[in-house]
């Protein structure tokens, strides 16, 4: 059984879509919702085109929402092309340019040394 810490994973809009692979972001979700016990949230200035992407590539089985930019706190799982914001905390943020299977293990690590213990 997965460890409860109902923190939020927040990735950025920009890691849903290519070159991100759509069975690493599913397994991402996967893995922290079911293992950590994490709410994955998908942050998006503009949620619509990343929705119908998600749901027509079979991506939002264990993503909960969208939200806008700086309205909740957690993990971000972020764009090394995003800009820098105050919101955000730079020891809870793992940058990265796509999710693959290559990269997916070191994200998964990331976040769990960085959730609450």
């Amino acid at each position: 059984m997965g460890m409860t810490s109902g923190t939020n994973i927040i990735v950025t809009d920009q890691l849903t879509t290519p070159p991100t692979w759509t069975a690493s972001f599913r397994d991402l979700t996967l893995f922290v919702t079911i293992m950590f016990g994490c709410h994955v949230l998908i942050e998006s200035e503009n949620p619509d085109p990343y929705y119908v992407w998600l749901k027509k590539c079979g991506g939002m089985d264990f993503v909960k929402d969208f939200i806008r930019p700086g309205s909740e706190s957690g993990i971000y799982v972020e764009s090394t092309s995003s800009l820098p914001t105050p919101w955000k905390n730079p020891y809870k943020t793992i940058f990265t340019d796509r999710i693959i299977p290559e990269n997916l293990n070191e994200i998964l690590l990331r976040i769990k040394f960085l959730l609450p213990r």
